[in-house]
């Protein structure tokens, strides 16, 4: 798994950065697909062949986030991005931010695609509707990776404690929306860049690939919501607070992200944990890290003969 499958991995992932010059090609090989789940109209981006593999992205962003892992993955699954709810092409709605009912809908997607279960990887607030989907259908995940997210509850919102203030400014009613209309690619823009220690990790193409979407109507709303609810879903998981994770984990963070606080919010809460650190990398390990998170994926999740 060593020398040989790092250059497998880099030889393969290094032609998807060089040809990503146009954000809305899709990889090579992929195809875009429509499904009514829970529902909604839901978007997402299928390739390859194998076992399931469901990517789940984050704010502000849609399943383009996973365009140079995707290819690699393909190679041994049957891999699914989809848009969560009210992003991307999905279908926005006026309720159902929630990270359980967004857990219902990717439920939904894993049937609708005619599977029992499957490998689930989520970054950000796909890493939250990954982490209630495994603990509340545990059946339908065999394997869960959580990338540079926190569990929903665990957050640190308060700005003079160390928090970030978006927080509260995504969560306030009309205020985002308001303040950021006509500027939704500056505002989406500008946070990204803050988060990112790799700065040019992310193009310019995609950066409008992402605001061409937060910026159609309705768009910015979808997106602030999946914060106007993080209350809620705190609320919500209190109730399974003693519940623990009956699948394997893996956590893979950004140093310069949520770095190791990741992997010890899940000590108390899963039994088979592996933890991982991308050295390298802010909060957007995917476009960041992409080799590193391919190989961490592949070893942690890999089915079939071994290079």
């Amino acid at each position: 798994m060593g020398l040989l499958r790092n250059i497998l991995l880099i030889s393969l992932i290094l032609p998807c950065l060089a040809l990503s010059a146009k954000a809305a090609d899709l990889p090579k090989g992929a195809e875009s697909q429509f499904a009514q789940v829970n529902g909604i109209r839901m978007h997402y981006v299928k390739m390859g062949e194998g076992p399931l593999l469901i990517l789940l992205h984050g704010w502000p962003q849609t399943w383009y986030e996973w365009h140079n892992v995707m290819p690699v993955l393909a190679s041994e699954f049957t891999v699914v991005a989809p848009d969560l709810r009210g992003l991307g092409l999905s279908e926005k709605t006026q309720t159902g931010y929630d990270k359980h009912t967004i857990a219902n809908d990717i439920a939904a997607l894993i049937k609708h695609l005619g599977e029992r279960s499957a490998i689930v990887v989520g970054h950000d607030m796909g890493g939250k509707v990954a982490y209630v989907l495994s603990l509340l259908y545990p059946e339908l995940v065999t394997k869960l990776i959580l990338v540079d997210c926190m569990p929903p509850g665990t957050e640190n919102m308060d700005p003079a404690k160390g928090g970030m203030w978006h927080y509260g400014f995504h969560m306030a009613a009309e205020f985002p929306e308001m303040l950021t209309k006509g500027r939704e690619r500056e505002y989406i823009s500008a946070q990204m860049t803050n988060w990112l220690h790799q700065k040019g990790a992310i193009t310019q193409d995609a950066l409008d690939e992402y605001a061409k979407h937060y910026a159609s109507p309705g768009g910015m709303t979808a997106g602030f919501n999946y914060y106007r609810t993080l209350l809620d879903d705190a609320r919500f998981l209190a109730a399974y607070a003693d519940r623990k994770f009956a699948m394997p984990i893996l956590t893979v963070a950004g140093r310069y992200g949520v770095s190791d606080n990741l992997f010890k919010a899940m000590m108390q809460k899963a039994d088979n944990l592996k933890g991982a650190i991308a050295e390298e990398s802010g909060h957007f390990v995917p476009e960041e890290a992409p080799v590193f998170l391919t190989e961490q994926i592949m070893n942690f999740a890999y089915v079939g003969k071994r290079m």
